[in-house]
């Protein structure tokens, strides 16, 4: 029977696992830091960094309008270091001598970087210019300091070519942004930064079209003054095309040089191309048995043609274990625990295992806890370097509302990375699970099958985004014996991203998923590969997997799932976020939704406290569809967006 409404509320807190190096022998430290956060212990206070007598000064600063669009008084006192530590002392009356004399050549290249070759600069010390004073001059503490600066016209472009450009190339990897669309063209507005850029662009074509040494030879750069032109000319000098030579290692202990050599991936005979360079730094990241790794290439081609590499690496210690936990005024508290090897064999062949308990606290009976036991084998390089080979064991026992499951599960295969932004997965799979539940019993599954996925992430950040898209497609065809049904799942998700403003401080965000399950009937498919939804991860302001199919006897998983989300944060400062959202999740008995079961919706606001590892999450929610036994509202903390 349903149980009758029940009015209640839910928190759910998530701590991140620790990662703790296990080093040898042990070093005794006076704090723990988390983060860049003092856990215990105390940090020693800075030393003064003021050398002699601390002098201080009052400020007067003035940037001349110019009636353009920019604001360039902002720009020329972000450029001055007089205005920025205006709060603080300087080093003695020499230090702000100093410091007053460096802001010419700061304001001076902010006026160049706006395309202001005519402006001018008076900074006075005690009403006496600074580039004027000697050293030991005397001063008064505090100082009296007048910045002013006056910009200039504008000046444009008269000429702007590139001699010895790289021709057009028919391969778009090998295309580079043109100079003109950097803005380096007649006309334009001649910033300083331009004419870098344009520089950087035109080496680069040559590079991607396999001339590895092609360099910027000389600059020719003429302000015309009396006419507010500049006229610029940018040579550059090819150099010799060149191939991929001998890959050479170095700074390996544990690790097999010839197989990081290998991981490289880098092409030895074939044209020079930076962008495989870039692949193989990318790979050796993907390995995670280096604290550093750098690819250097030989200052001078060979006689031959080739180019000799060398790969410089910094290996991590292999060992590491971890603990963590989350906690839930519904579930209790749970514990967890991982111990790895990241370099089994000297090729970063990995063995991790892991151990997790959890719904501590409302019940101290063994049989009512969840276990969780499980061990996972990863080794790289198989086939190609993008190409890993994985097998895992995992044996588990669930303890949920809806059932009771005892599962002992193993799968292999392989994932592969073909580009950096798609990735697939292929796997074959067997377990077994034993499962108690109010609404069909206890039953038994033995089940094989195959699980193939494919993944694309263009997102700028895993745990922020702010703009990009997040795509993953996966599905498993699989087979039951003991009823005798295949079936297969498949499972879609889309996340969208789109930020606004130039720091992207607004961002809207979109989720939709959806999954199917062809086959038997739900009595005869395993609970565990139904659908279900609800929870912070899901439809926010219900309980976790607390969305199904309603029956008489209770709430069961359903073979189609719509899960919906939108958000709309907003940076209220560098470190301080501000969320809406809402939420919608549909969990069908067919395996085309029809509609049928109640569409579950949730919404709320959010706070976010952004970190350097992501931000740091707290949700409140409130479910606008209650059924008998939803909370009034819940809770959320986490590490990481929701989506």
């Amino acid at each position: 029977m349903i149980a009758p409404p029940v009015r209640r509320w839910s928190v759910y807190v998530s701590l991140i696992a620790l990662g703790v190096a296990m080093v040898s022998p042990v070093s005794h430290a006076n704090a723990f830091e988390l983060f860049g956060i003092t856990i215990f212990g105390g940090k020693d206070e800075p030393a003064d960094d003021v050398i002699g007598e601390p002098y201080r000064y009052s400020i007067d600063f003035s940037t001349a309008s110019t009636g353009d669009e920019d604001d360039l008084d902002a720009l020329m006192k972000g450029a001055s270091t007089l205005w920025q530590d205006r709060d603080e002392a300087s080093s003695g009356a020499g230090g702000l001598l100093a410091k007053a004399r460096g802001d010419y050549r700061r304001l001076l290249a902010s006026l160049y970087s706006e395309g202001r070759y005519g402006g001018t600069i008076s900074i006075k010390v005690d009403g006496r210019e600074a580039a004027d004073l000697p050293p030991d001059a005397q001063i008064s503490n505090p100082a009296t300091i007048s910045v002013t600066v006056v910009p200039g016209p504008l000046f444009r472009f008269r000429k702007a070519e590139i001699v010895n450009r790289a021709p057009p190339t028919d391969d778009p990897k090998d295309r580079v942004m043109s100079p003109e669309k950097a803005g380096f063209m007649a006309g334009e507005i001649a910033r300083s930064g331009v004419i870098v850029q344009a520089g950087k662009l035109s080496v680069e074509a040559w590079r991607q079209q396999g001339f590895p040494k092609a360099s910027l030879e000389r600059r020719d750069i003429e302000a015309v003054h009396d006419q507010d032109v500049v006229d610029a000319s940018l040579i550059v000098e090819p150099g010799r095309r060149a191939t991929f030579g001998p890959v050479s290692v170095q700074g390996t202990a544990r690790m097999d040089p010839e197989f990081v050599a290998y991981m490289t991936g880098i092409p030895r005979g074939s044209e020079y191309d930076p962008d495989e360079i870039k692949k193989a730094n990318d790979r050796l990241a993907r390995l995670d048995v280096f604290r550093a790794a750098r690819i250097e290439e030989a200052q001078t081609i060979g006689e031959d043609g080739s180019l000799p590499v060398a790969v410089i690496v910094q290996e991590r210690l292999p060992r590491r274990f971890g603990f963590g936990g989350s906690y839930s005024t519904i579930d209790g508290l749970g514990l967890e625990a991982y111990w790895m090897h990241r370099n089994l064999f000297g090729r970063a062949e990995r063995i991790r295992f892991d151990a997790k308990v959890a719904g501590i606290g409302d019940t101290f009976a063994v049989d009512q806890l969840t276990y969780r036991l499980a061990a996972a084998f990863t080794k790289p390089g198989v086939y190609t370097p993008d190409t890993n080979f994985v097998a895992s064991l995992v044996g588990e026992r669930e303890v949920l509302d809806a059932y009771t499951r005892n599962a002992i599960v193993s799968q292999t295969g392989f994932t592969h990375v073909f580009t950096d932004e798609l990735s697939g997965r292929i796997y074959a799979g067997a377990g077994y699970a034993k499962y108690d539940d109010d609404v069909f019993g206890k039953r038994e599954f033995y089940t094989a099958g195959f699980l193939g996925g494919i993944n694309y992430d263009s997102r700028n950040n895993k745990a922020d985004a702010s703009r990009g898209y997040y795509a993953d497609l996966e599905v498993e065809p699989f087979y039951e014996f003991n009823y005798g049904n295949p079936a297969v799942r498949m499972v879609a998700e889309g996340r969208a991203y789109f930020g606004f403003g130039a720091d992207a401080r607004i961002v809207a965000a979109g989720r939709l998923k959806v999954g199917s399950i062809v086959g038997p009937s739900i009595a005869e498919i395993a609970p565990d590969q139904l659908f279900f939804a609800g929870g912070g991860g899901s439809v926010r302001g219900y309980e976790y997997r607390n969305i199904g199919v309603e029956t008489p006897d209770g709430i069961v998983g359903g073979r189609s799932l719509v899960e919906a989300s939108a958000e709309l944060r907003a940076k209220v400062t560098d470190s301080i976020g501000v969320v809406a959202f809402a939420d919608a999740g549909y969990v069908g008995a067919d395996s085309i939704p029809d509609f049928s079961e109640k569409l579950k919706v949730g919404a709320g606001v959010g706070l976010r406290y952004l970190t350097g590892l992501g931000p740091i999450r707290l949700d409140v929610a409130v479910p606008l569809t209650p059924g008998p036994g939803d909370p009034d509202f819940a809770f959320y903390v986490g590490i990481g967006q929701a989506f």
